[in-house]
């Protein structure tokens, strides 16, 4: 039975997937700014390792005992239950990160701020430190949060690339934080290391790709012109179509910018490159209910 809770938890972190939208980045001096959602990518990564984990050293029993009320598919519930025992298990890294991650993949980046605070502060008393890939998390939540990489998450950020430099969460928000203040050069290289290290196949990195780009674009002082990165990314769409992260960013871009019919025609147009595949198509609607699309 244990195992199938952690069944359960990672297909939260599996359908949650399908809803990830990773928005350009903000840039000093720019009119229009989206959240950087590329380590809420990172972090579902995170999530599953999380998960085998605290079903080998915790008590997913808990959970289970209250499976009978609300549905296995329920997974806003099946937190929300958890949560309801973690005040009991001050002490349980394990499961303060799992709920923090789990909140996380349900958009509740307040909440999990505060689950990975607690996870945090309870492997420091425990292991006298705290692990660099539950910092990453920590750091990303406390973004996520805030909407910006304020001085306390940076200072998270850079706790972690001490212990370990090639974290790409990390990596890449200290290239935001950089972005924000201007230093464009700075948070190039490391974007472009991030690009490098990252595996080929990764969902997030056309969107990564095209911060890149636009922030290329606006590094001889200029602020990038938002309209013109979101023809960028509706031209790429037209000539690599099978990109879902990439639809779900040109409809959020083209609703942010006013543009509801466009908006509506590329959710048309996503809906039928993507006509035979649920999963897509439960994220496409999600997107239409967000951008209130038909």
């Amino acid at each position: 039975m244990i195992a199938v809770l952690v069944l359960i938890f990672a297909s939260v972190a599996l359908v949650a997937a399908a809803f990830v939208v990773v928005p350009a980045m903000r840039i000093a001096g720019a009119g229009f700014s989206n959240r950087a959602g590329y380590a809420a990518v990172a972090g579902l990564a995170t999530v599953a390792i999380g998960l085998g984990v605290y079903g080998y050293l915790g008590q997913p029993k808990l959970a289970l005992n209250s499976l009978t009320g609300p549905s296995k598919t329920d997974y806003s519930s099946l937190i929300a239950m958890l949560a309801r025992r973690m005040p009991d298990r001050p002490g349980d890294v394990e499961g303060w990160a799992l709920l923090g991650r789990g909140y996380m993949t349900l958009g509740n980046a307040d909440q999990a701020q505060k689950a990975l605070a607690h996870a945090v502060e309870a492997e420091k008393a425990e292991r006298g430190g705290a692990d660099p890939e539950l910092l990453s998390s920590y750091g990303e939540a406390m973004t996520e949060a805030s909407g910006q990489v304020t001085k306390d998450a940076e200072d998270v950020f850079k706790q972690v690339l001490a212990q370990d430099p090639k974290d790409l969460v990390a990596r890449y928000y200290t290239g935001l934080a950089l972005a924000t203040r201007g230093n464009k050069d700075q948070a190039l290289q490391l974007w472009e290391g991030v690009l490098a290290d990252a595996p080929a196949n990764t969902p997030w990195r056309g969107a990564l790709i095209d911060q890149v780009a636009a922030l290329k674009a606006s590094a001889g002082g200029g602020a990038p012109n938002p309209q013109a990165m979101v023809e960028q990314l509706a031209d790429r769409l037209q000539s690599s179509p099978n990109d879902l992260d990439g639809w779900l960013r040109l409809i959020r871009a083209y609703s942010v910018l006013g543009n509801k019919d466009k908006a509506a025609q590329a959710l048309t147009t996503a809906r039928g490159v993507f006509a035979n595949q649920p999963n897509a198509q439960a994220a496409l609607a999600r997107a239409a209910s967000d951008n209130q699309l038909n």
